[in-house]
């Protein structure tokens, strides 16, 4: 395919490819939903945000994205030039927050149609607490979670400089095909690509993984009665359903400013901090010191990357194996020099990783090593831009779509009103229960606060103690 509907059409980058792998398996279409509401606490003009919304629309290529599938089923991507479908309005006065919050629910369970349609929705809205803006659907192979922020960003920025006098007009977004462009070069079988590959073969050739249980080895040691193998180091973790639920803990203020704190006297990120806490749970749960998680890399370095919109992120096992006599300290800067190596070849496929891995440790479908992916997202709008606003109040809300092809998957997140932390597990209902999940939440808390109050202490005193 080299055209449609007269516009230039494009193969589909890696970190789509992972979406639209996954998304194949899923019997839920839904599964890459992202909806998601930005309400502010002023009364808006919706006639000027309408406005603010198309111009978001025309400066932002990724949310004019289509796909189209040719005779063999191959997808391809194109940019149309304008979005000329009418925004809607709904206002819930009247209704209470918990009816307003199911009907945007709904809206995140519908599935987008795949060829040659709009892959995202808008909504202005008017919520039943008197704050007013947008919900927005968007589905993940056109925009993840950074971009969807950026976004959000753009339309206020665009409202208030229609609005109001001395708010600066935004600066350009970046090009999303340009991107595309490097990504399908790089993948061309470019010499990035092949220091990369070697990179990663290299470190899943060193050894196989182990998989560690969020409450033990139980699964494991019932697949290895199963197969008869007493040396299997995989397991299916996932149920036979695919239905999801979002449990979400918060950890208030203080608390998250004591972590925050730390990880800016030794130089490290709130990820790595977050990586070093669930990999000792997961050593105390299971009595290895070997663990694999799943952790996502936005990919998101420069500025044309961070303003392109898109879906950047490539996901891979990250594996650690760190003796219990090592320090808490020891254990962050192990991870986080190992994070900087995964960020330098970042661009290779994670579907050419997990395959190059099967090869390597065949184990029947299903099974696996990675107990649970982790995501943080850094970004708020507060300190990307909203200051502009003065002290207006404003909330961001993400609503579940339903359905994950994962165990469990977390991504933590600062609140908009108080930069507090928010875990939001979604997790398979079938697979892994709320009551595990505060468990694992009790025991990661005590433990990066344990090791972030006694740095020096050994993992091993650590897990002791909590």
């Amino acid at each position: 395919m080299k055209k449609r509907k007269g516009y230039p059409v494009y193969p589909l980058t890696a970190a789509q490819k992972f979406h639209f792998f996954y998304q194949n398996f899923c019997p839920k279409k839904e599964v890459l939903n992202i909806g998601t509401s930005l309400t502010i606490g002023v009364d808006l003009d919706f006639g000027e945000l309408k406005q603010a919304i198309y111009k978001a629309y025309e400066r932002c290529d990724s949310m004019r994205l289509r796909f189209a599938h040719d005779k063999e089923g191959t997808y391809y991507q194109y940019v149309v030039d304008k979005e000329e479908r009418d925004i809607e309005y709904v206002d819930f006065t009247g209704k209470t927050m918990e009816e307003a919050e199911e009907t945007m629910k709904a809206w995140t369970r519908v599935p987008f149609k795949r060829d040659d349609s709009p892959m995202n929705r808008i909504v202005m809205i008017k919520t039943p607490d008197g704050y007013q803006g947008v919900y927005l659907l968007v589905d993940h192979m056109t925009m993840d979670a950074q971009s969807l922020i950026c976004f959000l960003k753009d339309i206020i920025e665009l409202y208030c400089n229609a609005k109001y006098e001395g708010v600066p007009y935004p600066k350009d977004m970046a090009s999303y095909i340009e991107q595309v462009e490097k990504d399908l070069a790089y993948e061309a079988g470019s010499k990035a690509q092949a220091r990369d590959a070697a990179y990663f073969q290299r470190l899943i050739e060193s050894s196989e993984p182990i998989y560690n249980g969020i409450d033990g080895p139980e699964l494991l040691e019932a697949e290895r009665k199963r197969s008869g193998n007493p040396d299997a180091r995989a397991a299916i973790n996932v149920s036979d359903s695919v239905d999801s639920a979002l449990d979400i803990f918060h950890l208030e203020a203080e608390p998250t400013k004591r972590l925050m704190d730390f990880c800016e006297k030794y130089h490290v990120s709130l990820a790595t901090l977050l990586l070093m806490g669930l990999r000792t749970y997961f050593q105390k749960m299971n009595g290895n010191d070997d663990v694999s998680i799943n952790t996502a890399i936005a990919r998101r370095a420069t500025v044309k990357e961070k303003k392109s919109g898109g879906t950047r992120i490539h996901s891979f096992p990250f594996r650690t194996i760190i003796s219990p006599d090592h320090t808490f300290l020891d254990g962050i800067y192990e991870i986080r020099d190992l994070q900087n190596e995964y960020f330098r070849h970042a661009n290779y496929d994670p579907v050419a990783y997990f395959a190059y891995r099967s090869r390597l440790y065949p184990n029947p479908q299903g099974q696996t090593y990675e107990p649970m992916s982790l995501t943080y997202q850094p970004l708020t709008l507060k300190e990307k831009g909203l200051d502009q606003l003065g002290d207006i109040q404003y909330k961001t809300k993400w609503y579940p779509n339903g359905a994950t092809t994962q165990a469990m998957y977390l991504t933590v997140m600062h609140r908009p009103e108080d930069n507090g932390l928010d875990f939001n597990f979604e997790h398979q209902v079938k697979a892994v229960s709320r009551e595990k999940l505060e468990y694992l939440y009790y025991y990661l808390c005590r433990i990066m606060f344990k090791g972030v109050e006694n740095p020096d202490l050994s993992i091993g005193e650590i897990i002791k103690l909590v």
